[in-house]
């Protein structure tokens, strides 16, 4: 009896022991803490992009377009067109011109333009007579044309013909001694266009 009794003692201390164990031992892993520990292996870090340098793009100089000259088209002379021969005969006339301003004529006869403003050049010539001088370049034909190339020659004037000699009916005022084109009108019957030019000339 006694036999028995111990033996049911010593079965239930090793089974007592073993429960202690059992509690005692950490649970082995189970599947989920394993998965879990795939997930955090695998998981892609989120801050990776933010590593990659976020100024990186910015590093590119964003004025690079910005440093090409936006200036290099306005440095070109905007004077450019007005400092053409358009503005100028190309230099002083000759001696016999200086002193008065000179109105230039480049006349034809055929031409219906000089024709029109015909009565407005006789009204200058008499209201200037002395204060002006007036040269007449016809280029009416090829003996004209000849005679007007040998006078714009003598008088300084060849450069000034060989642009405008298509330019007949026109009347353009220069000043003799810079060779400065005051005023140029072709067709203009308008008196007051000329002799408010001429005024400001005579009065210098």
């Amino acid at each position: 009896m006694k036999i028995k009794y111990l033996a049911s003692l010593a079965a239930i201390a090793l089974l007592s022991s073993g429960v202690f164990i059992a509690c005692a031992t950490p649970e082995a892993p189970k599947d989920n803490a394993v998965s879990t520990t795939a997930t955090v292996a695998t998981k892609p870090d989120p801050c990776a992009a933010k590593k990659a340098d976020p100024c990186a793009a910015k590093k590119a100089d964003p004025c690079a377009a910005k440093k090409a000259d936006p200036c290099a088209a306005k440095k070109a002379d905007p004077c450019a067109a007005k400092s053409a021969s358009a503005a100028s005969i190309g230099g002083p006339l000759a001696q016999k011109l200086q002193g008065k301003p000179v109105v230039v004529d480049v006349y034809a006869s055929w031409c219906s333009k000089c024709q029109n403003i015909a009565p407005t050049v006789s009204e200058l010539k008499k209201e200037y007579d002395g204060k002006v001088e007036f040269v007449v370049l016809d280029v009416s034909d090829k003996n004209t044309t000849a005679a007007a190339e040998a006078t714009a020659q003598e008088l300084g004037l060849s450069k000034f013909l060989a642009e405008n000699k298509t330019q007949t009916g026109s009347l353009t005022i220069i000043d003799p001694a810079t060779g400065k084109i005051l005023a140029q009108h072709r067709n203009n019957t308008d008196k007051m266009a000329y002799t408010k030019v001429l005024d400001a000339a005579l009065t210098k």
